[in-house]
């Protein structure tokens, strides 16, 4: 009877003792890393209670072959030796979906402290940066505003606004009449999708005499890739005679755009304009190929996110009017929609007159 008694006890305080862990927020895992509660948005319980110095930021980016993500590095590494802080840029060799995801994981085994994020494709990774929260791993984005597992996503402005800025940049190179077309890397990349969506519909309010080719957002996706998107845009050429202009939301889609341009000997009949890194474009630039180049310094982007995943790992409050340290970012704006989205105010638009001026 004893024995029977015992072991009734000893169930139920095992019960109670399992209850407890499963309720209790900010225990310890395996790993290292602190376990949350049930709400992972609440920031406070990322607070590290390492010296920042102990700190180790990862970030994670698209492709890390590309040149745009290497700018973005410099600022990630100029972030980490300021502040003192362990950073990490690893990207793909090719902007690859599922290896982002593996390379997420690799972090988190690896027991970082935070993730900031560049998506190739946000939905992929939902289920990768949710877990990594759930370890206590604070996570903050880039070009990923519908990200839901995200404490933050970090912007240098609104795709609308960029949007229509390229649209301005391509009607007045066009003499705001002809045919265009769009060229993004994925139809899943949320920026670019955006960016065209933005692009079409302030055209048609303020550009009647101008056509999107079959109405259709987008024309052609580049996977990311200056080949792809060179054939991309010959076959559009080819296809649609008369076509007067293009748009390219991923760095690589204006160089093939270029490419496919000068081949097919159609620079002055044909007008580009899209997202590059001056020394990529700049030939095309000064030699009239392309129009304008349209972007944001990755490197204060880089510099900007992880300077926010800091700011949380301190327990700093981030939000409206937040500095998160360089030039563009320093009073961010915060709009609540999929995530907090934290808006800077960093255009940049390269042409003939100024591209010289920019070595990256």
């Amino acid at each position: 009877m004893k024995k029977k008694l015992f072991s009734i006890i000893l169930s139920v305080s095992m019960v109670i003792g399992l209850t407890a862990c499963g309720t209790t927020s900010g225990t310890s895992s395996d790993d290292g890393n602190t376990k949350v509660s049930a709400d992972l948005f609440d920031t406070t319980q990322y607070k590290s209670e390492k010296k920042p110095s102990e700190y180790t930021i990862a970030v994670v980016v698209k492709d890390g072959t590309s040149d745009w993500f290497k700018r973005m590095e410099t600022g990630v590494n100029e972030f980490g030796e300021k502040m003192s802080v362990n950073v990490i840029q690893k990207g793909p060799a090719n902007a690859d979906a599922a290896s982002q995801v593996q390379l997420v994981e690799d972090m988190i085994n690896q027991g970082v402290d935070a993730i900031c994020v560049v998506p190739t494709d946000p939905g992929a990774l939902e289920s990768v940066l949710k877990s990594a929260m759930e370890k206590g791993i604070a996570v903050v984005s880039h070009e990923a505003s519908d990200l839901n597992n995200t404490l933050f996503d970090v912007e240098a402005f609104t795709a609308e606004s960029f949007g229509q800025t390229m649209m301005q940049e391509l009607a007045k190179a066009m003499g705001e009449k002809g045919d265009y077309a769009q060229m993004v890397a994925y139809t899943t990349s949320t920026t670019h999708m955006e960016y065209s969506n933005a692009e079409y519909e302030y055209q048609k309010e303020n550009y009647p005499d101008m056509q999107l080719i079959n109405d259709t957002v987008p024309s052609a996706e580049s996977s990311e890739k200056v080949d792809t998107a060179y054939q991309k845009a010959k076959e559009l050429l080819k296809a649609n005679n008369g076509l007067a202009g293009f748009t390219g939301a991923a760095s690589v889609d204006i160089l093939g755009e270029a490419q496919a341009v000068e081949e097919l000997g159609l620079s002055e009949q044909v007008s580009i304009v899209g997202v590059g890194t001056p020394n990529a474009c700049k030939d095309y630039v000064n030699n009239g190929t392309i129009d304008s180049v349209c972007l944001w310094d990755p490197a204060l982007a880089g510099y900007a996110m992880c300077h926010v995943a800091y700011q949380v790992l301190s327990g700093e409050e981030v939000g409206e009017g937040s500095d998160l340290g360089c030039e563009g970012y320093q009073s961010v704006e915060m709009v609540k929609e999929k995530n907090r989205c934290l808006l800077g105010d960093a255009p940049l638009i390269l042409t003939k007159d100024n591209i010289g001026e920019y070595d990256f």
